[in-house]
Parts: structure tokens; sequence; C-alpha cells
């Protein structure tokens, strides 16, 4: 029997509020996945929309357990960092990457830090320019608008976007030398919103869009790289693979604000999971 994809997600842990690690097991293990995890902090909750939360540093953990899994001969087939609680935390994601790359396909970097024109708490521009140099590392980065705008050193602009001025953003994030890039928050029209992807081999620029909702719903940019990074474990295509998992945030989105469900608790991900297993089966 052929062992299961094997990921190791490194994220934080936040205990109220669907996002990091707490989305991103049950999706990747619905796409069939072994998702192992490095936590780099533990919130009780995350940090959008709530004040006075708890936060557990837990950078001294993280080489401590990459050595032992070294010393048990623990190798992963992807490997996805995400939020990252420290300053310090970066390079020891970067220690982490050269440590697995070698049987990994594939390694994925969501430049956790930004959104909306604004910083997240407790990031300041070193943050920035270390999350450019990470996404350096990676075969696939995952940004949106507001952290494209901050790792190029330019000012972010809010709205509806045109399709040459996404295209433009694409081939400057192309200059961190990665080879695939899928931006999101990408807005072509009133009611079009989703995301773009590049490929840098074959220069290839595709969108997914859905039906725009209004509203701030935390933890979709977690929800949708786990979708993604699922379906491209699953042998999708970058350009399938971001449809999934745009369709599957948007589904989610959507069930979260027709019951009426507050935003900052995260987005009713769970009632997508059989559709999402359903659009991963071969066709």
């Amino acid at each position: 029997m052929k062992n299961l994809n094997r990921v190791l997600a490194i994220h934080d842990i936040s205990g109220v509020g669907k996002c990091s690690l707490t989305v991103a097991l049950p999706i990747l293990s619905a796409a069939g996945c072994e998702c192992a995890v490095m936590p780099t902090a533990v919130l009780s909750t995350h940090t959008g929309g709530f004040e006075g939360f708890t936060f557990r540093d837990l950078t001294d953990d993280m080489l401590p357990m990459a050595h032992h899994w070294q010393a048990e001969d623990i190798t992963f087939d992807a490997l996805y960092s995400g939020y990252l609680g420290s300053l310090g935390q970066i390079g020891i994601v970067r220690e982490v990457f050269d440590m697995f790359r070698g049987q990994a396909k594939l390694i994925m970097v969501d430049p956790v830090f930004a959104d909306h024109g604004r910083l997240y708490s407790r990031f300041t521009e070193a943050h920035v320019r270390g999350m450019a140099e990470l996404c350096r590392h990676a075969d696939i980065i995952t940004p949106n608008r507001t952290e494209a705008a901050f790792m190029l050193g330019r000012e972010y602009k809010d709205g509806i976007q045109t399709e040459e001025e996404v295209r433009e953003l694409l081939l400057a994030l192309a200059s961190l030398k990665v080879s695939k890039i899928v931006l999101t928050g990408v807005q072509l029209s009133e009611e079009d919103y989703g995301a773009a992807c590049y490929d840098c081999y074959t220069h290839n620029i595709d969108y997914a869009m859905s039906r725009h909702i209004s509203g701030i719903y935390h933890g979709t940019g977690d929800v949708f790289g786990s979708f993604l990074l699922g379906a491209l474990m699953k042998g999708k295509p970058l350009s399938d693979a971001m449809t999934v998992a745009v369709n599957c945030t948007h589904s989610a989105i959507r069930l979260t604000a027709d019951a009426g469900l507050k935003p900052r608790m995260g987005v009713s991900f769970e009632a997508v999971l059989p559709a999402y297993i359903k659009m991963l089966l071969p066709a």
C-alpha cells in the first residue's frame, strides 16, 4: 500500500478562530495527505478581531523538533509555512527547508504578515524583508495583494484591478526567483473576486474568480492555501488547483454569511470538505 503524501505544516495554533493549523490539518487530511505539524506559536485566539489574546512563542522548540525527525529518518513530500510567530523563526524555517528539501516535491510559502493595506499585529518592516527572502527558497508562494505590494516595496492599491495590473504584479513577484505564484485577493470588477497564478516556466497567467461577498472573513488565506496545496498534492495542475481552492473557499464564505455567523470566528470550511474530496477525484 502506497504511503500517504506527508506534508509538514509550519503554522501557529490558535485555540479559537479557525485558521492556521486548525484548518490545515483537516483540509490536508481530506485531500489524502498525512499532515505533520511544526507549531510556531500557541495563541488563545487568532490576532484579527480579538483583543487581549495570549501568545506562547515556540521558537526554541522548532529546530529540536526538526533534528529529532532527521535522527528518525523522517521525510516529507511537501513543506508548507504560514504564520511565523517571531522574526527569528524566518531563519529557522529556511534551515528546516534546507534540512528536508532533498525529499520534498514541493515547498510552499504563504507569507502571512498583512492584509487590507496593513501589517498584522506584532509584525514590522523587518518581517516584510524577511518574508520576501523566505519566498526565494520556495517553489510556490501565495501572497495576498497587500503582502505582494509590501514585499516589492510598493504602495498598496485597493479596489478593482485591470488584468494588465495583475500581470505586472505577478511578473514583479517573479523577481523573487520563485517558480510559481498564486496571488489572492484579485478583484477584476465589483463582482469578480478571486486569485491569479503565474507559472514562470510556461509563462502562463490564469485566473479563478467567484462572486464577491462583502465583509472581512478571517482565516480565509489559510483555508485557501490548504485547499490549494491539497489539490497540488493530488496531482492537479496549478491553474486547476487554484480553481478548486477559489471555489471551495468561496463556498465556505457563502455558508458562513448565509448562516449569519461571526466572521472573526473563521469560515465554515468543514461543510465544504465532501465536495472538495469529490473535486480531487480523477476525472
